[in-house]
């Protein structure tokens, strides 16, 4: 086992034991409570996996939830290194009333290959599909950035929709796309499942605006899997992130391309379902002759392959 495309079905089976676990929660109301089941699921199948995984960047920090921390080692301790970033409820909103979009989300990519962002808990984050890869300026105003996807597209900008979470900060933004006749996806939670979106251009065109930095780095290694285009800028929202920013000698201001955030083509998306989305199903949980079983449907994204697979698994539970 030599590379980190041959740890696919284990890491699936990562994504798969947190979407049981957390299941049941879906709807519930009570994010909390299903994101520390899907944790403790998570850490529990991942430490069997015959890796030495290091979590280069886990959620939880920025809003105290449970977590799989930074720098914790995880795997066996045999077999190659692998860097890990993850979101065992990416949507956790999405997740407590069963709205479309939350899913259970890993990436991998070899040791050392992953961006650090150190404290900066934000990213401003552009994603754009395969055929735009290489014709965008980034720096570019938004009018001129829909202009030159809409070429790249094949079509007209009245055409192009983008993803964007519907927050406060992001009122200039959606201002600005409208301006242009473009159309807008809003989307309370979840740009994990909107760059997604943007990566398999299904459902939407791009995908602008800040969001979480864990989900940057898992967006990345979908976009270099696919041969997507993705551009970072770290974007802290509050003073003490500005602070910590400044005292790391984080540049707020400087792009960070694709190939910066995983600086390897080895590297792997995952995403199993929590609730119905574009690209994924939601767990279904049914009953037969040999009693309760739970369904889980799962899409991985192989840079080394270049490929999109589909996993329906069905384990008795």
């Amino acid at each position: 086992m030599n590379t980190v495309a041959d740890l696919k079905i284990d890491l699936v089976e990562v994504c798969e034991a947190a979407a049981r676990a957390c299941a049941p929660y879906v709807g519930s109301g009570q994010k909390d409570e299903g994101d520390g089941l899907a944790v403790d699921a998570m850490r529990t199948r991942i430490n069997e996996v015959k890796m030495k995984g290091v979590i280069v960047i886990g959620e939880g920090a920025k809003d105290e939830a449970p977590a799989l921390y930074d720098d914790e080692e995880v795997g066996d301790g045999r077999g190659i290194g692998v860097d890990i970033a993850v979101d065992p409820i990416e949507g956790t909103n999405l997740f407590a009333r069963d709205a479309a979009g939350s899913i259970v989300t890993l990436a991998a990519a070899p040791a050392g290959t992953m961006y650090r962002p150190g404290s900066c808990f934000y990213m401003e984050k552009q994603v754009y599909p395969k055929a735009a890869r290489g014709k965008i300026d980034p720096e570019a105003p938004v009018a001129d950035r829909l202009a030159q996807l809409a070429l790249a597209l094949g079509k007209s900008v009245a055409e192009v929709t983008v993803f964007v979470l519907d927050k406060p900060r992001h009122q200039n933004l959606m201002k600005e796309i409208y301006a242009c006749g473009a159309k807008v996806r809003l989307a309370t939670d979840g740009d994990v499942n909107g760059a997604i979106q943007a990566v398999l251009n299904k459902g939407s065109d791009a995908l602008f605006g800040i969001g979480g930095t864990p989900e940057g780095i898992v967006t990345a290694c979908a976009a270099r899997a696919m041969g997507a285009e993705m551009f970072g800028r770290m974007a802290p929202q509050k003073d003490f992130e500005v602070k910590l920013c400044e005292e790391e000698n984080i540049d707020t201001k400087r792009i960070i391309t694709r190939d910066e955030l995983v600086t390897s083509d080895d590297c792997m998306f995952i995403a199993t379902g929590l609730t119905s989305g574009e690209y994924v199903d939601h767990v279904k949980v049914g009953i037969d002759a040999d009693g309760k079983y739970m369904t889980t449907d799962t899409v991985v994204l192989s840079g080394s392959v270049g490929n999109i697979r589909r996993v329906q698994t069905t384990l008795h539970v």
